[in-house]
């Protein structure tokens, strides 16, 4: 039985998903949709071409009997890994989308309710201004994840679906070669990875919300020409011969983090690009759980984390206390 608090924060969340349905649940399946239309388009176009050209023979004989041959060795995990990155690929695009998605959402969403005045409303009801707030957090750093997610996984399984009929066509049986590929570790690897992404967004989320709630007109340009000025200026102090501070350390640490850290797999840095070898089995490995957590040993993922805390205290008593009028 839910809490009064949890039905509260439910029904805050339900009514960010109708007021953003577009943008959470319609924007990951469209594009999703045009990537398996567009991928279709090329199936199609290679197939007719190929027969003009008499390519077939190069382009799947040669090259997709290597699957086969594959099949019959010991690295038929190896393909099946292969199929996984494929799917991986898929959900990195529909990711890349909700990036953007969750930027924007986040910088309109106390703004919106100031401009149209809504916030009189709102503010009418019991609601506190900290469930209030925490609701918009939940709907953009678990909910469109989510959404994401599922969206991201079906286009892969759609991919995998128009790669296996196109084979089959060329009598390359490739059904079995799909019970290689991983779908619900996929599906696992990717919604693990959302309470990671929760935590690794934090300070975007807090700072987005923040110049939401503070700014009288254009909080996109609060957001990002203030960040970026500061790193300009330090820049420029650097070049100078001041020495202030290291200016990578400000562009990847804070001006990367409060501004790009909505993006998810940003956590992957280069000292994990270090461990990647050119094998597909060194790839998964580098995809997998235990990889993307290790950020969270790292003194700069807490730091960001408790800073994002700060901003979003910060975005909650701007909410209680700014008054445009």
């Amino acid at each position: 039985m839910k809490t009064p608090a949890l039905n509260e924060m439910y029904w805050l969340v339900k009514r960010e998903f109708w007021e953003h349905r577009g943008g959470f649940l319609w924007t990951p399946v469209i594009v999703g949709g045009v990537f398996l239309l567009l991928n279709l388009m090329g199936i199609i176009a290679g197939e007719v071409l190929g027969g003009h050209f008499n390519g077939h023979a190069n382009f799947i004989g040669n090259n997709m009997h290597l699957f086969d041959r594959a099949l019959t060795g010991a690295d038929a995990n190896k393909i099946g890994a292969g199929l996984d990155i494929m799917m991986f690929s898929t959900s990195a695009l529909v990711s890349i989308v909700l990036g953007f998605v969750v930027f924007f959402y986040f910088l309109g969403a106390l703004y919106d309710d100031r401009r149209d005045r809504s916030l009189l409303f709102w503010k009418s009801l019991p609601l506190s201004d900290s469930a209030t707030v925490l609701s918009k957090v939940v709907a953009g750093t678990i909910l469109a994840p989510v959404i994401a997610v599922i969206c991201g996984v079906l286009t892969g399984i759609g991919m995998l679906l128009l790669f296996a009929v196109t084979l089959s066509f060329h009598g390359i049986g490739v059904w079995q070669l799909l019970t290689y590929a991983h779908p619900f570790r996929v599906t696992a690897n990717l919604i693990g990875a959302i309470p990671l992404y929760t935590l690794w967004a934090l300070p975007a989320t807090g700072w987005l919300l923040l110049c939401s709630a503070w700014a009288r007109s254009k909080p996109f340009l609060w957001a990002v020409a203030l960040p970026v000025a500061v790193g300009l200026v330090l820049w420029w102090f650097n070049l100078l011969g001041g020495r202030i501070m290291g200016g990578n350390w400000y562009w990847h640490d804070v001006c990367g983090r409060i501004l790009l850290s909505v993006f998810p797999g940003g956590w992957i840095g280069p000292q994990h690009y270090a461990d990647l070898g050119g094998t597909v089995d060194h790839t998964m490995d580098f995809l997998s759980l235990a990889n993307a957590y290790s950020v969270m040993g790292t003194p700069s993922f807490w730091i960001g984390a408790v800073a994002g805390l700060a901003l979003l205290a910060g975005a909650i008593w701007l909410r209680r206390w700014r008054d445009d009028n």
